[in-house]
């Protein structure tokens, strides 16, 4: 398998260089001008991201998410929901690196086989980082006006969050 994995990358670029060289295009000329224009989106790109990494780094350092789930705990903890997973689903649809340094905390202290690191797992699946999603993607287009992009996106990660709670309990417990 590891000798198939080694091969299949350059055999694929291989058959897009002979497809190419079939229908008479100029590959390299091609290939440059491709990489001109990753050069170009990467450029208009950046100073969304680094604005986002940037305010997601604001939100965590704030120690304002600390706070506020003190103050629900007890109505999760009455619902049987883990309170270590609330960080974890709230930052979700904002940043998912902030999410896997949550799942990597969750899988170290209670095991990635345990409930909660289950449940961090499935949760990880069931949302997507739609507020980052739209930044970079709009911001790089230039699009100011998201209408209902963001409640839409937020919803759907709502669904997946109770989805990855049914989900878990129905398959884990």
């Amino acid at each position: 398998m590891n000798t198939i994995s080694k091969i299949i990358i350059p055999l694929f670029v291989l058959l897009i260089v002979l497809y190419g060289v079939k229908k008479k295009v100029n590959v390299y000329d091609t290939f440059l001008e491709g990489a001109k224009e990753g050069l170009i989106m990467v450029f208009h790109i950046t100073p969304t991201v680094i604005a986002m990494v940037f305010a997601v780094n604001i939100f965590l350092d704030s120690n304002f998410l600390e706070g506020a789930l003190k103050f629900l705990e007890p109505l999760f903890r009455l619902g049987r929901i883990p309170i270590e997973i609330l960080p974890m689903a709230i930052l979700r649809p904002i940043s998912g690196t902030a999410t896997l340094a949550i799942m990597n905390d969750i899988f170290v202290n209670f095991g990635p086989d345990s409930f909660i690191g289950r449940l961090a797992s499935t949760l990880q699946g069931c949302t997507d980082t739609t507020i980052y999603v739209l930044a970079l993607y709009f911001g790089s287009i230039h699009v100011s006006k998201t209408r209902y992009a963001l409640p839409v996106g937020l919803f759907a990660d709502l669904m997946g969050i109770i989805a990855a709670f049914v989900i878990t309990i129905i398959f884990f417990t």
